[in-house]
Parts: C-alpha cells; structure tokens; sequence
C-alpha cells in the first residue's frame, strides 16, 4: 500500500486517499468536511462522470425529450434555446436521471434493452474517471497548489473490479496512488439505507449478469412481461440484493488493496486531525 505504518501517514507531506463503499455511508460527507480544511482537493468521480463522460448523453437525452413538444422543437431547430444539465458535487440528478429504470414506459420506465445500453455507457464512463485519479492528483498539486488528495468514489466501483486479481488493471492503477478506504456499514446502516432507498428509489448500475438474473428472477416471481414492469417495484426489488452482492467485493477491495473504517467512525470525525487519527490507527491495527 501507499503508506505502510501509521507513521509513514502522519509524517506524509502528501496524502492521497480513496474512498469506497454503499452510497450514503460517509463517502462524501468525509470528503466535503477534509475540503473545508483548505488543503484537500476532492475529487467527485461522479460528477467526473456526468460532466466529462457522459455530458453529451445527458444533454442529447434531453434534447430528445424536448424535440416532441412542438414548441420546444422549433426553438431548438433554430438555435433560439440552449439545453444542459446543471449537475454539482451536490446535484447528481441528471446521471441518475439519464440511467433511468427498467419498465413500463407509462410508468417513466425504459425497454430493457435500452437501459441495458445507457448501464453499459456508464460501465466505461466509471472506469475512465477512475482511472483519472493520478491526473488529478497531479492537476490538483501542479495547478492548484493542493498538497492532499480525496477520490470520492461512486457505489458501484466494485462492479467492474476483481478484488481477488492482483493484476487487475483499475485497482492497480488506484492503489498505485491512493490509500485505498473502504466505509463499511453494519446491519442498522443496511436497514436505514433499505428504508431510505424504499421511501425515494433511485437509478443504480449494476454488474451485467446482476441485472439479467435480477430482471429475469423478477420477471419469473411476478409472472409479468417486461413492458407491465413497475420500474420502481423492480429498483426496490433489486436494492437489497444489490447491497448483499456488493458487500463481500468491498470486503475483499480492502483486504486485499486497502484498509476499513466503520461509518460510525466516520460519522464522528470532526475535522482533518481527527481524520488523520483515524486512519493512522488503522494502518496500525493492519500492519
């Protein structure tokens, strides 16, 4: 790993960390209170995502949407009207949006073969702003002047990895310049994340033989076609099963490229040297 000792992490002139795990545990709430210290640059992978990766998918979409109302169409033809998408650190909507769900079209739904297509759009989109953390690591230092560095990244890394490869080409590229940190929940945490998930579900990504098994299991236990599909009914479907595919990859991502925190730990930091305690201790108890 990148820092081998507690030590090593203290005294570091420069520290680079990843963070990794379910949405909602921590991830960029850890990440916003390190960039109030004025000294971290934070890294979104994705906003990276919407804004370098999938931009034009976003606003094309749009477009589209907005090309059958007649009024909007005639704006657009002639250039009288500009549509984009005003995504932030704080507003990840239109990549949720744009991902959508599966399902009847009354109902916002899309045919699965399309959904599959937009999945696999942001399958490469993830990777690519993965794989662009060393950039920013060096644009944050040589155009900014940020000595320490957070990789904020989305819940789904751990879809397109393989934890138990030593060679696999995205964690090896990561761990090359990050400490890796997986945000790891109990089971309160998986139930407050079921119940928030349930009250307001949301578009996620999802390993390709996941989602077939999860579309066709669904399919089959509610004897339905695929056009009569609540895509709602489906996302809450998947979610907890999603959630228990998930958590024996992150497990294996830390043990085998990085370290673990509980998201009661990092619930209770309180700024940047509470943090650097934090991990420095857990460095401790790995070594």
């Amino acid at each position: 790993m990148l820092y081998t000792s507690g030590q090593d992490w203290l005294q570091a002139p420069r520290k680079r960390v990843l963070f990794f795990g379910m949405s909602g545990l921590g991830k960029t709430h850890v990440s916003n209170m390190l960039r109030s210290a004025g000294d971290w640059f934070h890294y979104s992978i994705d906003y990276r995502i919407g804004t370098r990766y999938m931009g034009e998918y976003i606003t094309d979409n749009a477009k589209a949407e907005a090309m059958k109302v007649p009024f909007l169409r005639d704006l657009l033809l002639t250039d009288s009207i500009y549509i984009g998408s005003n995504i932030s650190f704080a507003n990840l909507t239109p990549v949720s949006a744009y991902l959508g769900k599966p399902g009847d079209p009354a109902r916002g739904g899309l045919p699965i073969e399309e959904y599959r297509r937009r999945q696999e759009q942001f399958r490469l989109a993830e990777i690519h702003a993965l794989l662009d953390t060393e950039y920013f690591i060096d644009r944050a230092e040589r155009l900014y002047g940020y000595p320490h560095f957070i990789c904020d990244t989305g819940g789904s890394i751990c879809e397109w990895v393989d934890p138990d490869n030593p060679a696999d080409p995205v964690l090896s590229e990561l761990a090359k310049t990050t400490l890796m940190v997986w945000i790891k929940g109990d089971a309160a945490h998986t139930d407050e994340l079921i119940r928030r998930f349930d009250k307001a579900p949301k578009p996620m990504s999802y390993q390709p033989e996941f989602l077939n098994r999860m579309w066709d299991g669904y399919l089959s236990e509610n004897n339905c076609l695929e056009g009569d599909v609540n895509p709602d009914a489906f996302i809450r479907w998947t979610y907890a099963q999603a959630l228990a595919h998930r958590q024996p990859r992150y497990q294996s991502m830390a043990e085998n490229w990085g370290i673990t925190v509980t998201a009661d730990q990092v619930a209770a930091l309180r700024d940047a040297a509470d943090f650097d305690r934090l991990i420095a201790e857990t460095l401790e108890k790995r070594g």
